[in-house]
């Protein structure tokens, strides 16, 4: 017998909760598992092997960590020299906002490549050898811009905004990009006005990039299939009214070894993270744990998945047991935590950080369920947390305007260096790191979405 899908296996488990003496598939993914069994065997990926194959268990007092290992730029020595903390630190705090666009000038095209726009934006002198981000697209538009995501290949990237409008845009040739260029409008591959009813708040692609998915404030999710190599959405989109609120993220999971994926959305109204089987468009799961608004989601790779709440706790979730299997509560004290609006897991699975509406930023040792520290890196909501591709750095987006970026190399809980590398004149609502690049996109209540990157050597 071949083994089910995930999607499958919960369905299964799901019919055994409701009749107990049901009988079993024989695949094993499809055994019964209990919240024990789950915790065990997470405990144990979340080990470390030393190279002769001996179990590693870290010092409680520190928390040390190494970059993972991926094909981007991020691997490479020479880069990491160039693009250090210590190059960063000194001129990232003088980037300035960048310069509105005149109004909806649209964008040429010569032979592919962007065409600078009469009003380009400003960008920062360059003093010296040092390196600062500088803005090499700007897309406009008429509201905030809420949303952007790359897609897995790097290509292109997704943008939703409070006008209702989707678009997906190429990504430039950044080795093409000086320190004395001028900043361009992105080139927009596709366009779909009213793509909701309302504001679009969230998407998501599939790790496989087959699928698209959006959440908006008129209480739906749009599924859509994507041809990547076309650059086209294809067939007809299946809308999901499960919510009776705000969807405020949404996240997919992929089954591997079946070739499927589940879409798992979450937000207002009744607080229920909904699990989606994306090849019958089926919500068949609703779990409920969260006492607030489910403002984010972040799955990492297998069947598990966080969340954070407007109630000021993270839940993990396993879909193979369809219940929470761990809860991070707010501290206790006069500070009492504030809402989680934001949240993110390194590729290991291992650390945790949590952006919140203070301003502060915690990282979670989540193999060892100790809170590491916690720490301001903006004066207002903390409303974008992610890791680099390498997990070398962490960059955040506040309602303060600025995205900042924080060193993770060495030991956790200790002070980590911090240092503002891009602005804009309204909130940053997310900020999205390139899958391969040194590059990354922020959004904001200012209208725009921003590509940012350092030009190379």
């Amino acid at each position: 017998m071949t083994t089910g899908s995930l999607a499958d296996t919960i369905r299964e488990r799901q019919r055994q909760t409701r009749n107990p003496n049901a009988s079993s598939p024989a695949c094993p993914c499809s055994r019964s598992r209990s919240l024990e069994d789950v915790r065990t065997e997470v405990v144990t990926e979340w080990e470390d092997d030393d190279e002769n194959g001996n179990r590693i268990v870290a010092p409680a007092t520190k928390f040390n960590r190494t970059a993972y290992k991926t094909n981007s730029a991020f691997e490479k020595q020479n880069f990491l020299t160039r693009h250090s903390m210590e190059n960063l630190i000194d001129r990232s705090p003088q980037v300035p906002p960048p310069k509105r666009i005149s109004a909806f000038q649209t964008q040429t095209r010569n032979g592919g490549q962007s065409v600078p726009l009469s009003t380009p934006v400003a960008v920062p002198e360059v003093n010296g050898s040092r390196p600062t981000f500088k803005p090499v697209t700007v897309l406009e538009d008429l509201q905030a811009v809420r949303c952007a995501e790359f897609h897995p290949n790097g290509k292109l990237y997704a943008v939703g905004s409070n006008t209702k409008t989707l678009r997906i845009c190429t990504y430039p040739k950044i080795d093409d990009v000086k320190d004395n260029s001028a900043p361009t409008a992105p080139t927009v591959l596709l366009k779909r006005t009213k793509h909701h009813k309302g504001s679009i708040y969230c998407l998501a692609w599939s790790p496989a990039g087959d699928l698209l998915a959006t959440g908006s404030n008129d209480k739906t999710v749009k599924l859509m299939r994507f041809n990547s190599h076309a650059c086209n959405l294809e067939g007809q989109e299946v809308e999901l009214t499960m919510h009776d609120g705000t969807v405020r993220d949404v996240c997919f999971i992929e089954d591997a070894s079946n070739k499927t994926s589940l879409l798992v959305s979450g937000g207002a109204g009744d607080c229920k993270i909904y699990v989606t089987d994306c090849a019958t468009g089926k919500t068949f799961q609703a779990l409920s744990g969260h006492s607030g608004h489910v403002l984010s989601l972040y799955n990492w790779g297998g069947a598990m998945f966080v969340s954070g709440s407007q109630d000021k706790t993270v839940r993990f979730w396993d879909l193979r047991t369809g219940g929470c299997v761990n809860v991070i509560s707010p501290p206790t004290g006069p500070t009492k935590g504030s809402a989680v609006a934001s949240l993110a897991v390194d590729p290991s699975g291992r650390l945790l950080v949590c952006g919140h509406d203070d301003g502060s930023c915690a990282l979670h040792d989540v193999r060892g369920s100790r809170a590491l520290q916690r720490f301001t890196p903006h004066s207002s909501d903390v409303r974008s947390v992610r890791f680099s591709p390498g997990a070398y750095y962490l960059l955040t987006a506040g309602y303060d305007g600025r995205v900042v970026l924080t060193d993770l190399q060495g030991d956790l809980t200790c002070s980590l260096p911090s240092v503002p590398v891009a602005r804009h004149p309204d909130k940053v609502i997310s900020a999205r790191w390139h899958p391969d690049d040194f590059s990354f996109l922020s959004t904001s209540a200012d209208k725009t979405a921003v590509l940012w990157t350092i030009p190379p050597v």
